[in-house]
């Protein structure tokens, strides 16, 4: 039953059973004094007579007032208004309810093309596919006349969602809402099988689309026939479908031959590659930035930089502007490189055009700087960043974080920490980031209080979390209470690693406490939570050549037990 339903439940219920027993008796020997034949309590009940003088379903509607599942809820609704409603809610349970309570339970209203469009996109984007295929099912009952668009969201979304076999059949079911499937559609399901390393059925589709489809195909529906086979490193067969495109009567265009190039720049064929590049310019094309992009990458895979910097200023020279994926990928080969100059160099000159890196390359910069030892540089270059107007998010404020406890520099990050969480919420990584600081730094009060914190907000610690908690108390000498929270790990329903018992197994030997290593074990496979790769670090570190009898004698308890 969903919210909506059991919404729906409440609003009609009737007095109880219980309420109602009372009147029985009473009945029952007011009628056997008079010496009348009994009477049925039920029907005598008034609110039998209530529903009994109701004729019809609308009659019953309109003797309740159901609860909108928002308020205040128009007393005037639109599917115009309906739409933004429904787009503009962010709880995807609740729209359901909103679609599904506007169709049944406002007056003189009833759904169109637009209202249901607008939830199944608001669904199919969220993932909740049961419910969506439900309402399409709904769709096609109604013989309401659709749109095309509808159906490619839906594609669209299946590729997103890894279920391409889903995405089939929709396409398959579009003619069965009255509609013939276009070459729109026919491109979108093959550009979700390719999304989905379903490349043979890309092909076989192909083949298949004037016969099986009543579909003719275009230059896009050949450019994805050559990805899927790019993809599938089948260059040769890619560069036929290129040669025979004119023949089935598509020009190829820059796209057609900028993915054959990739597909030479993934087998590391720089040779076809620049091949490739020469015939786009001998057809009079000037190559788009994604085409120099592709051919830097490559060269810069192959740690060519004087061959990608050549292919950047060809770019200048032919008056094509590099994009922010153009300055990336050369700034993300020169941190491989530890090349910080060239870096900062290249990072200006992005900047100065308005380009904004993403977080992935921040991080990037921020570690090659800090593996060079410049961590006040990483700071620094962070703020210039954040004058830029880039947004910080969870990746680059844990790699700070990380960073700045490496140097001893805790309070710091805590600061940094404090200022990210005034407008983002922190995620377990940047939590994990510095209560590891905080432990390594011997600092467990204050990691003690940051766990708090995090649970409180409703952040749930995993393994790493437990792990670097347990190995602060170890470093400080206190192993056992590295037990008890592992006792928590256990009760909070979070599997102990490899890691977790390795750090325990060495901080109760370092105190002596070697008894300890059986009933820590023993504790753990009672709850059947000790997997493979740790039994192994149970064997090397309890089981060694002076007390292989002993130990193993009591671990081959274990095991019996744990069979049991």
């Amino acid at each position: 039953m969903t919210v909506c339903h059991r919404r729906i439940h409440q609003a009609f219920k009737l007095p109880s059973i219980s309420r109602l027993l009372p009147s029985i008796p009473a009945v029952r020997s007011a009628s056997t004094a008079a010496g009348a034949v009994a009477g049925d309590p039920f029907t005598d009940h008034p609110s039998h007579h209530h529903l009994a003088a109701v004729d019809s379903k609308s009659t019953l509607l309109k003797s309740y007032t159901v609860t909108p599942p928002i308020k205040p809820w128009p007393q005037r609704l639109s599917p115009k208004r309906l739409v933004a409603m429904i787009s503009r809610q962010q709880n995807l349970d609740l729209a359901l309810q909103i679609f599904d309570h506007a169709g049944k339970y406002h007056p003189n209203f009833a759904h169109n093309y637009e209202t249901y469009l607008a939830i199944i996109e608001k669904l199919s984007r969220g993932r909740a596919f049961e419910p969506m295929e439900t309402l399409i099912s709904q769709l096609q009952k109604s013989r309401i006349r659709c749109g095309e668009n509808l159906f490619i969201t839906v594609l669209r979304n299946y590729g997103l969602a890894s279920r391409p076999k889903l995405a089939i059949r929709t396409f398959l079911r579009i003619p069965s809402f009255g509609l013939q499937a276009s070459v729109r559609s026919f491109n979108t399901v093959l550009n979700t099988l390719v999304q989905n390393k379903r490349f043979d059925l890309v092909h076989l589709m192909f083949k298949n689309c004037r016969k099986k489809f009543g579909i003719i195909p275009n230059v896009f529906t050949c450019n994805i026939l050559v990805k899927a086979l790019c993809k599938n490193n089948d260059i040769d067969a890619a560069s036929r479908v290129l040669e025979e495109m004119p023949a089935m009567g598509f020009i190829p265009n820059v796209v057609t031959y900028t993915t054959i190039l990739g597909g030479y720049v993934s087998k590391g064929d720089m040779e076809g590659a620049r091949r490739v590049f020469g015939e786009i310019l001998d057809r009079g094309w000037l190559p788009d930035p994604t085409t120099y992009t592709i051919l830097m990458d490559g060269y810069c895979k192959q740690r060519r930089f004087m061959d990608a910097v050549k292919v950047m200023d060809e770019m200048e020279e032919n008056k094509v502007e590099p994009n922010d994926v153009t300055y990336g990928v050369i700034i993300a080969a020169y941190c491989k490189e530890k090349k910080s100059g060239e870096v900062l160099n290249l990072l200006d000159d992005m900047l100065e055009k308005k380009y904004i890196p993403s977080s992935a390359l921040c991080c990037r910069m921020i570690d090659m700087l800090c593996e060079e030892g410049k961590v006040e540089g990483a700071c620094e270059l962070w703020k210039k960043l954040l004058k830029k107007n880039c947004t910080p998010d969870n990746a680059i404020t844990s790699t700070l974080i990380h960073w700045l406890c490496k140097e001893g520099k805790i309070w710091e990050a805590r600061k940094l920490f404090d200022e990210f969480e005034k407008g983002s919420i922190p995620s377990t990584l940047t939590y994990n980031s510095l209560i590891a600081g905080m432990c390594e730094g011997g600092m467990l009060p204050e990691a003690a209080r940051l766990w708090d914190d995090m649970v409180e907000k409703g952040c749930v610690p995993n393994a790493f979390t437990y792990n670097m908690l347990i190995k602060g108390f170890c470093k400080v000498g206190t192993a056992r209470e590295g037990i008890r929270v592992m006792e928590e790990m256990l009760d909070n329903g979070c599997l102990p690693n490899k890691s977790t018992y390795s750090i325990l197994l060495d901080g109760l030997y370092k105190q002596g406490l070697e008894g300890e290593a059986i009933n820590l074990l023993s504790m753990a496979s009672s709850r059947g939570r000790v997997d493979s790769d740790s039994w192994g670090v149970f064997v090397t570190k309890v089981v060694d050549a002076s007390n292989i009898n002993v130990e193993g004698a009591a671990i081959d308890r274990i095991l019996i037990e744990s069979a049991a």
